[in-house]
């Protein structure tokens, strides 16, 4: 897998003051801290079976948006779907949930962001999802195909990409 260039989220704000940046709710779990690609978004709640059915397709860079309403009774990313989202190019994960298994996830080479752990793992056909729909939380507009920045300092999205490729 080729390196990505780090973008520096704080270099994308100051550049691009119109951008969107989320509400640091978030925190870094996966091995890599900077991340960035074409948003892919998904809403669940508290069944992940569709995450792990959109973390098996090819990532090509892309980063998964799920968001899961924020519930905290259950996880819904853990180490196994790290591992999919590795293998299969992701560049990121975001979660508007929770997630567990934060020390394999930690040691895989993807990012990850979550609001926190739970040991829970999450029930399967509890509920339907939905893919590819605008999504709205922690103060910003997750609209699919824009772009993520992602790194230690937050996240940042725009309507295009503001990297030179």
């Amino acid at each position: 897998m080729s390196k990505t260039q780090m973008i520096a989220t704080t270099d994308v704000s100051d550049a691009h003051p119109d951008a969107q940046v989320a509400e640091p709710v978030f925190a870094d779990f996966g091995g890599k801290l900077d991340f960035h690609g074409p948003i892919k978004t998904l809403k669940v709640f508290e069944d992940n079976a569709q995450v792990r059915a959109v973390l098996e397709t090819p990532g090509k860079g892309r980063v998964l948006v799920v968001d899961g309403g924020g519930s905290p009774r259950c996880a819904l990313v853990g180490g196994n779907l790290g591992v999919l989202g590795v293998k299969n190019g992701w560049a990121g994960i975001v979660v508007y949930g929770y997630i567990r298994d934060s020390i394999e996830i930690s040691d895989q080479n993807i990012g990850v962001k979550a609001l926190g752990t739970h040991p829970r793992k999450s029930e399967k056909g509890l509920h339907s999802a939905v893919e590819d729909k605008l999504l709205e939380f922690a103060g910003v507009r997750f609209k699919p195909g824009a772009y993520l920045y992602a790194d230690a300092d937050g996240i940042v999205v725009t309507d295009q990409p503001v990297h030179s490729r």
